[in-house]
């Protein structure tokens, strides 16, 4: 039953007003209209950091590296694991025209005269952005995923998540290698080509190529889609940073290139050059662990709060609805608006970025909002932009939310028969909102209508300190109507 049905419009208004060197404006009194009166009053407003713990990860972006935030001094660390897709009903060439055929040619160890094998394999890990040191060099190991414990698709899978369950136990590294996102090991031509992407290439043995290719040819249905494809052939696999720091580097997309050579059908005493590609796509499940180091520090902090990712700290907002009604039973509030605002850090190579959008969400409802894929309802969760003029978080109009709260709060009382205090012992979060950084997708209909269609935890490397913490409490200006 929709209990607001009936219920007017209640908004209410909430300013930062506090020392600072931003102007964050003001907010004024509407102006008298026939029969309808305003006033205001000011409450404080309780903010604090949370820790967010693990949060659930998406499929579009991984992350590898071990860096220091310089203004907080809080480290990250990052490594993750990856299926790869195959197109659908991929084809190698015919096993007659694969090499060698030709006994007079070289035949490597271990493979018959009419096997398949490959010329050489490799991973390739592309990125864009890296933050820290081009220069500093870093160690992963790569280890094979098991084919007896594979990700699901049905599976739900957080920043938490323990890898190594993924490879059967005593498996070792299939290859290990030293990077750094400055490759020197390219000419000045190759780095500066137009056609050049930055990546982190890895060499693996040829004969997991061969095994490959192999399975190919035993069995074509193995790779006539992506899930045969993880299932039968090869599962993927889990990039284990070991050493080195530093750097955190922005995974776009990965790719296995097996090389291989085999014979013209046209002309069969020529030889060509192919390459079989499978790429880390959203088709397929990726999956990132962060382990977050020295935060308790930060949420402890009650000069100010914090947001964090990524899976770091939120700010909690205690609205002050039983403040706010008191005495005004009979007004309406007529507007709403919270500001956050953010303290000015100093910009420089390596000062981690500022989230692009926040989600405002009941404390209550801020796992099942992401487990569920939900988008903002503005009624119990609205999303935001950050204003770079005016160094804020601004949510213009959050009226429905108060609204909703306090008819809920009168609707438990009455059908549980709690007074007032057993309803807020009993549900101490009642009142509580978290502001979490976030990625908000949007879609444009013909006549210029904006839709969200999807809101994920922001994953990027991001670090704010606002204004609020116990010691400094924000102040909210109500403004009520009265019809006369």
């Amino acid at each position: 039953m929709n209990i607001f049905k009936n219920s007017l419009p209640v908004l209410f208004s909430i300013a930062v007003l506090s020392a600072c060197d931003d102007d964050t404006g003001t907010i004024g009194i509407y102006p008298e209209t026939d029969g309808l009166t305003h006033s205001h009053a000011i409450v404080n407003v309780a903010t604090r950091s949370i820790g967010l713990g693990a949060v659930r990860t998406a499929s579009d972006i991984n992350y590898l590296g071990d860096i220091i935030d310089p203004e907080t001094e809080t480290r990250i660390r990052s490594e993750f694991a990856a299926q790869f897709h195959t197109f659908e009903n991929y084809k190698f060439p015919e096993k007659s025209q694969m090499f060698p055929v030709d006994t007079t040619l070289a035949i490597p160890e271990d493979h018959s005269q009419d096997s398949v094998f490959c010329d050489s394999v490799e991973i390739r890990l592309y990125f864009e952005n890296y933050y820290g040191d081009g220069d500093n060099p870093m160690k992963l190991e790569v280890y094979p995923l098991s084919k007896h414990n594979i990700f699901s698709e049905d599976s739900v899978y957080y920043s938490d998540i323990d890898l190594s369950k993924y490879i059967d136990a005593g498996t070792k590294p299939i290859a290990t290698k030293v990077f750094a996102p400055n490759d020197y090991t390219l000419s000045d031509s190759e780095l500066n080509s137009s056609t050049h992407s930055n990546n982190i290439r890895i060499v693996l043995p040829n004969k997991w190529g061969t095994q490959l290719m192999q399975a190919y040819y035993e069995n074509p249905d193995n790779f006539k889609d992506s899930y045969s494809f993880i299932r039968n052939v090869c599962p993927g696999f889990y990039f284990k940073l070991k050493s080195g720091s530093g750097n955190m580097i922005s995974v776009d997309v990965g790719t296995i290139n097996v090389y291989f050579t085999y014979y013209d059908k046209v002309r069969p005493d020529s030889t060509l050059s192919g390459m079989a590609r499978f790429a880390s796509t959203p088709e397929v499940i990726q999956s990132t662990r962060f382990v977050n180091d020295d935060l308790q520090q930060l949420i402890d902090d009650e000069n100010c709060t914090y947001l964090k990712t990524p899976a770091g700290i939120g700010t909690e907002v205690t609205l002050p609805v039983k403040e706010i009604m008191a005495g005004h039973e009979k007004d309406s509030l007529s507007k709403a608006r919270l500001i956050l605002t953010r303290y000015n850090k100093k910009e420089d190579n390596y000062t981690l970025g500022t989230p692009g959008h926040v989600l405002l969400v009941r404390k209550q409802d801020m796992k099942s909002f992401f487990e569920n894929k939900q988008v903002s309802n503005s009624l119990t969760s609205y999303t935001t932009a950050f204003d770079a003029t005016y160094n804020t978080y601004t949510f213009e109009n959050i009226c429905r939310l108060v609204s909703y709260i306090q008819a809920e709060k009168k609707e438990g009382m009455r059908s549980k028969n709690l007074s007032e205090s057993q309803w807020e012992a009993k549900y101490p979060d009642w009142n509580k909102c978290v502001v979490i950084p976030v990625k908000r997708s949007t879609t444009q209909d013909s006549y210029g209508n904006v839709y969200e269609t999807s809101v994920t935890h922001d994953m990027d490397m991001n670090s704010v300190r606002l204004i609020g913490g116990k010691n400094t409490p924000l102040q909210m200006q109500v403004i009520y109507s009265r019809f006369k």
